[in-house]
């Protein structure tokens, strides 16, 4: 068959060959398709003419396939395999599923959230895969394009495409290395204020371009805000030292000098297990921040990535 006649080729002629190549009787061709047998027979007519072949001939029991018909009924019968496949939602099961799910998240969500979250995948859907992406600025573009299914990141305010869910609300403190001066006696603004900060700034996504996307991320753990008012009123200055993008990198420096951080309080406790930091409550009202689940609002409505988002706020809700 030339190039120019593959458009010719409609459809339902395929169907029609398929059928016939497995039943090898018209009646039955039709009876399967809902066809009579006169529509079987003036498909199978026009496919002739478009392949230049008998492909079936009659038998004693109906119909036989000739060479270039059994040539053929490979690659015709998987096609129609893969587009029935394609077109038919097919129920989602996290016992048996093989799937893949990729997720955005940073340090706090990864050391957090993602633990327990692959402990319950590994027992509700032993099959599936998790693909963690490192915290980007085109956090939308990995979203809008499908490259990641889910983002975990603390949120402000998003674009109306976006589905955004809290799972975590959080605390902040600060932390020091274990044994510094801090850790004995109260901790008041003026003892706070004395040694130097690490600070954790997250570079905000570069939206230029974009046509009101409206994602505003929260780039620091830090209560900025509140901490500035508070030493303002008070006509103190802190004097931060070392600017960092992640709380990993933040901790390390912690245990390794005489700085203080602030970060989140569930991530803080994880840290102080070791018995290399402590945890110190801070000494004026914290704000509080979310870690929040964002997808695209349509991709819910697949049955996989619904359950997966559940999954996460159950997971989140555990905590």
């Amino acid at each position: 068959m030339n190039k120019t006649n593959i458009n010719a080729v409609d459809l339902n002629l395929l169907r029609v060959f398929d059928a016939l190549m497995e039943e090898g009787n018209v009646t039955r061709a039709g009876g399967r398709l809902g066809l009579s047998q006169s529509a079987v027979s003036h498909s199978l007519n026009r496919l002739r003419e478009l392949m230049g072949d008998e492909l079936f001939v009659r038998s004693a029991h109906g119909v036989r396939p000739t060479a270039r018909a059994n040539e053929m009924a490979p690659g015709v019968h998987a096609a129609m395999q893969q587009l029935h496949g394609a077109i038919t939602q097919r129920p989602f099961t996290p016992t048996s599923t093989t799937r893949t799910f990729t997720i955005i998240a940073g340090a706090y969500a990864s050391a957090v959230l993602l633990p327990p979250l692959v402990a319950r995948m590994s027992a509700e859907a032993p099959g599936a895969s998790l693909v963690i992406a490192e915290a980007a600025t085109d956090m939308l573009d990995q979203l809008d394009s499908h490259r990641a299914d889910f983002a975990l990141s603390a949120i402000e305010a998003a674009p109306e495409r976006i589905s955004v869910e809290t799972l975590i609300e959080e605390t902040l403190v600060w932390v020091v290395r274990a044994g510094h001066p801090l850790s004995q006696g109260r901790l008041t603004l003026e003892r706070l204020v004395d040694i130097p900060h690490v600070a954790i700034r997250r570079r905000r996504p570069d939206l230029a371009g974009r046509e009101s996307t409206d994602l505003i991320m929260r780039s620091t753990w830090e209560d900025q805000g509140l901490l500035d008012a508070e030493l303002r009123a008070h006509n103190l200055t802190r004097r931060v030292v070392v600017t960092v993008p992640d709380t990993y990198s933040a901790l390390a420096i912690i245990r390794r000098s005489d700085m203080a951080a602030q970060i989140p309080m569930r991530l803080a406790t994880l840290a102080a297990q070791g018995g290399f930091l402590t945890m110190l409550k801070p000494p004026y009202r914290p704000a509080d921040v979310h870690l929040s689940v964002l997808a695209l609002r349509e991709r819910l409505a697949d049955a996989g990535l619904a359950w997966m988002h559940a999954l996460l706020k159950s997971v989140a809700g555990d905590l």
